[in-house]
């Protein structure tokens, strides 16, 4: 093995530790996000620093990969190949979108402006996920009902106003006097990461390996847009309770 070699694979091996003990407060994190996600995310930031790689260049290749996986379940007959195909894509971009801020917190390059990009995309992709659906079961219908374009719709509705509240809720949050989280914060309960795993991001890019079976990737898509929309009203309720108790 070259010096070069050598001196690389001990790079990754720091950055792999470094990024172990500097990781994001895994608290109120769905499980496939905890156990999955962002242990993928580390191991492939702690290569990607070492060749280089930005940031920037990191949530680049998570557009990229996210946007094609998109594109390719607007425009391809569904089927089981296809399927794989758009979850793998999809996965792929999630796990890139947790490397980018890996390597910010392992560089100490973050940045507003790369903050910014990053949660550009990610609405971008918030926006274009259902909607990508949506024209997918437009021009190959998974069930014989006009009906089921408004659950891509109503998806669509669900996961924006989600979006938009976790956007606005720290912000709002700054400007009150919201007690800071300590470590005398009560434990939480291990099974809410598994309660809260169908309105995980990386689930929802998964449930594509049923378009082999319609009317069983269909059912999967409702499910996940019911359990998410019950979520939406629970989180809604809470979030105003917490607010108007800061106008106190």
């Amino acid at each position: 093995m070259s010096v070069t070699a050598t001196s690389r694979t001990s790079r990754i091996r720091s950055n792999a530790a470094a990024l172990s003990a500097a990781q994001k407060p895994s608290r109120g994190t769905a499980a496939y996000s905890r156990y999955v996600n962002r242990p993928l995310g580390r191991r492939v930031a702690a290569v990607a620093a070492a060749f280089g790689v930005t940031p920037n260049q990191a949530t680049a290749v998570s557009a990229t990969l996210s946007f094609s996986g998109l594109l390719l379940l607007c425009l391809a007959e569904p089927s089981l190949g296809v399927g794989l195909a758009v979850s793998a894509l999809l996965a792929a971009g999630y796990v890139m979108d947790s490397v980018d801020g890996q390597i910010a917190r392992l560089t100490g390059t973050g940045s507003r402006s790369g903050e910014w990009l990053d949660h550009t995309v990610d609405c971008f992709k918030t926006c274009s996920f259902h909607l990508a659906v949506l024209i997918s079961f437009f021009r190959f219908p998974p069930v014989e009902s006009d009906w089921a374009l408004l659950v891509p719709v109503g998806f669509q509705i669900v996961d924006m106003v989600t979006f938009f509240g976790l956007i606005m809720m720290p912000l709002l949050r700054q400007g009150a006097d919201a007690p800071a989280p300590t470590a005398d914060a009560p434990p939480e309960n291990p099974l809410r990461t598994w309660a809260i795993l169908p309105t995980d991001y990386g689930i929802f890019c998964w449930v594509f390996v049923l378009m082999g079976w319609p009317t069983l990737y269909f059912a999967g898509y409702t499910a996940l847009f019911v359990i998410n929309a019950l979520v939406l009203a629970v989180v809604l309720r809470k979030w105003w309770r917490e607010l108007k108790a800061m106008d106190r």
